[in-house]
């Protein structure tokens, strides 16, 4: 019997088994652990809140979608969607969201933060100063970002005679988890 047509296998075998672990089977696997389901399950608004301060917009979107399957549309969560939408310029439904939020948790002062915010993007400086103001009150004005959001609202307010020559650019600064700070731009 010639080994010269069983020489290819024998090989095989032989460096398979040169391999780490030799032919047992190896603990490191390339595949993702399984799931305990006894295990505690991570609450997804504040996986959310996580992701906006990492500046991962659209995760931060799908977890608050998440959040909003798992805890219906509390104010909480709309108020984070509405934020994460203003995060992505969505400003047509961040200001959806924002009033939505305001309007179901009137006492939230980011929400109305987060609302002048986008009223100030829009070029609505009357409205945004009012909401600012309401921001304020709610906070007892502890935030210094709405208190700077509030001043800089007021003194737009104020020179918004000027011409278009003369108009600053703004930025939106993130402050915290759902808070955001009018910034002039440099």
């Amino acid at each position: 019997m010639s080994l010269g047509r069983f020489w290819p296998g024998i090989l095989i075998l032989g460096l398979a088994a040169c391999g780490p672990g030799g032919f047992s089977a190896s603990g490191d696997t390339v595949f993702a652990p399984s799931v305990d389901p006894r295990g505690a399950a991570v609450d997804q608004l504040t996986v959310g809140h996580r992701l906006m301060a990492a500046g991962e917009y659209e995760l931060a979107l799908s977890s608050f979608r998440l959040a909003a399957a798992e805890q219906g549309l509390t104010p909480e969560v709309v108020s984070a969607l509405g934020s994460v939408n203003l995060a992505l310029g969505r400003l047509n439904q961040a200001e959806d969201l924002l009033r939505r939020a305001t309007k179901d948790d009137p006492d939230s002062p980011e929400a109305w933060n987060n609302l002048g915010v986008v009223l100030i993007e829009r070029g609505e400086t009357a409205e945004a100063a009012q909401v600012f103001r309401r921001a304020f009150a709610l906070d007892n004005g502890e935030s210094v970002a709405i208190r700077d959001n509030l001043r800089l609202a007021l003194a737009k307010l104020e020179n918004s005679q000027y011409g278009a020559d003369i108009e600053q650019e703004y930025k939106l600064v993130r402050r915290g988890s759902s808070d955001f700070l009018i910034r002039p731009a440099q």
